[in-house]
């Protein structure tokens, strides 16, 4: 293989084989991994600004039947440590996120064996009803999935009540990697890879807009990571034609503190920096049909996440008013609104803060500040 001619057909938006991919991760010199990409970047997010976010992740529930390795937050049933969020908390905590900004929550929790779809819709509905601007994105494939088993349902079905009841938008929670050797190792309590890839393909027939994510630096090959971009980019090719489908995608890191797949196997996140900056890259290329890529300065830090959007990445994801998973593994970054905006000035870029369908928004006059202890 050339490189030249490999950077020509990814610079045409062509889509890579995972060879391709596999031969550009392993033998381009970064510095043209981050031109191909940037040049990208430029041709698809033309307006050259980085966006961001303000949402408040919330956990309806802990109790998880899942077991995932990777996971410290879950509880089983009966744990003394075990709950489910009441309206009440709900409402402080969106009050709350209003008042820092926020527009949005991201409402995911886990496997609970009890908890239903009638569950979810009621919750949607109630916070809708109080908070009717506040935006949901919800749960992911692997609660859908959950849900549907315990309803004897369909997706469809599912999918069609939960977006009736005020759910607005998917995350690409629970991808993992998709392929289900890697899963039956880490998570296997959740859905399969084909049917977390069918469960989004069946949220863009219903337009809904959705994210894809991959978590990486774990039990997985390298082919196995180019087999997951690969699945994504061909659940996007089939959307229709007038659904956004993927939004963005969001590649991060495996965090291993105190992990399962840490104590007992022995595995820990060995990523470098070099690494996350090339997954990025790779990313841009091998997705040519996903406008957004994310850089995830929740795990890899201001400084890489930084280097990340000269090399593909045009979203900065979110300030995270809360968040209670990824950082229960061990993440430990922080910031508020006017330090993640500091740090993509640095970065050499203009902010622009968005909502989840990137769509731009004004920063509010009367906006608070969040305390945040770093």
């Amino acid at each position: 293989m050339q490189l030249d001619t490999l950077y020509n057909r990814a610079l045409n938006f062509e889509f890579l084989s995972i060879e391709e991919g596999m031969y550009l991760f392993n033998h381009a010199p970064i510095a043209e991994l981050m031109f191909v990409a940037n040049e990208l970047r430029k041709k698809q997010v033309p307006h050259g600004k980085v966006t961001w976010q303000i949402d408040r992740n919330l956990n309806t529930t802990n109790v998880c039947i899942a077991n995932c390795k990777f996971c410290n937050f879950y509880r089983i049933p009966g744990h003394a440590e075990a709950y489910i969020t009441d309206m009440d908390t709900y409402r402080v905590k969106i009050a709350e996120t209003i008042k820092y900004g926020g527009d949005q929550l991201l409402l995911q929790g886990g496997h609970h064996p009890e908890l239903g779809l009638d569950f979810y819709t009621k919750t949607f509905r109630a916070i809708k009803n109080e908070f009717p601007t506040i935006k949901i994105h919800a749960l992911g494939p692997p609660e859908v999935a959950h849900i549907t088993k315990l309803e004897k349902s369909t997706h469809k079905e599912v999918l069609t009540a939960l977006k009736e009841a005020g759910m607005d938008s998917l995350p690409g929670a629970g991808a993992e990697i998709l392929v289900d050797r890697v899963r039956r190792l880490i998570s296997k309590g959740k859905c399969g890879a084909d049917e977390w890839l069918a469960i989004m393909h069946e949220a863009h027939k219903l337009d809904i807009t959705t994210s894809g994510t991959m978590m990486f630096g774990h039990v997985e090959t390298l082919e196995e990571r180019f087999i997951h971009l690969t699945r994504i980019r061909e659940v996007q090719a089939m959307k229709p034609a007038d659904a956004k489908g993927f939004l963005a995608f969001i590649p991060w890191t495996f965090q291993d503190a105190d992990t399962l797949l840490a104590k007992i196997r022995g595995v820990h996140n060995l990523t470098t920096p070099d690494e996350y900056i090339r997954m990025i890259a790779i990313s841009r290329i091998m997705l040519p049909n996903i406008k957004n890529i994310q850089a995830s300065w929740l795990t890899v830090g201001k400084k890489t996440a930084q280097i990340c959007l000269n090399g593909g990445a045009n979203d900065f994801g979110s300030i995270m008013i809360e968040e209670n998973v990824v950082s229960a593994a061990g993440a430990p970054h922080r910031f508020t609104y006017r330090t993640i905006q500091e740090a993509i000035k640095e970065g050499g870029f203009e902010p622009q803060l968005r909502n989840q369908q990137y769509e731009w928004r004004t920063i509010p006059e009367d906006i608070e500040e969040q305390v945040v202890n770093y």
